[in-house]
């Protein structure tokens, strides 16, 4: 896929990318990087430098294999690495925002496409109500917003509208809160520019005695 003239990667089975020098996978929570180096490689040999929104990993003596600003920040007391099998390092980065995914590990790299993200059942089924409820809105909102839809919420305020304009003549509120008034009055005249609602009928505000011809 390509968005704004960059070309977006499908993402592995960890919902990251297998890129040439290393590979990542991800959850809401963690990024987990896996860097190959010669086997029976010495962990006194391998270079390591993380702060809030850069990474460095790579060999003594020679050129490192990521050095970049990481996508987004990270909470560096609860990231670590460790030398696995002496054949590859583990990065674990712990996530500042735990709500959003990332589209590549260092900025400047080929970027995954977050639209094709599949987080695994089991790990939502873990989060608490309130938790899983927002990570699948987000989840609803990302796919609206590729396919060129309202987001949920916007769907929400279409909706009340909907209502509103059930009549020939609306009238919002008479004599009500000026200050709500204003505001759905705001709201109508956002949503027709962006011409998500398409009216039909005019809408008259008995408050501001105005009316909109559609």
């Amino acid at each position: 896929m390509r968005r704004s003239g960059r070309l977006r990667l499908s993402p592995n089975k960890g919902n990251g990318l297998d890129l040439e020098k290393y590979s990542w996978t991800q959850t809401l929570q963690e990024v987990t990087v896996s860097v190959p180096v010669p086997e029976g490689t010495k962990s006194r040999f391998i270079v390591y430098e993380l702060k809030k929104n850069h990474l460095k990993v790579g060999l003594k003596g020679q050129p490192p294999i990521i050095d970049g600003e990481l996508f987004q920040s990270v909470k560096v007391d609860d990231c670590f690495w460790s030398l696995e099998d002496q054949k590859f390092v583990s990065v674990l980065l712990t996530k500042q925002n735990q709500m959003d995914w990332w589209k590549c590990l260092v900025k400047g790299e080929p970027e995954v496409d977050t639209q094709k993200v599949e987080p695994a059942s089991s790990k939502l089924s873990d989060l608490d109500p309130e938790t899983r409820q927002t990570v699948e809105k987000m989840m609803f909102d990302q796919r609206q917003k590729s396919m060129g839809l309202p987001s949920s919420d916007e769907m929400q305020k279409e909706e009340l509208l909907k209502k509103f304009m059930a009549q020939k003549h609306l009238n919002i509120f008479p004599g009500g809160d000026p200050f709500i008034i204003n505001k759905v009055y705001r709201e109508i005249r956002r949503l027709q520019a962006m011409k998500s609602i398409y009216f039909s009928k005019p809408i008259h505000c008995v408050s501001f005695d105005k009316k909109l011809e559609m």
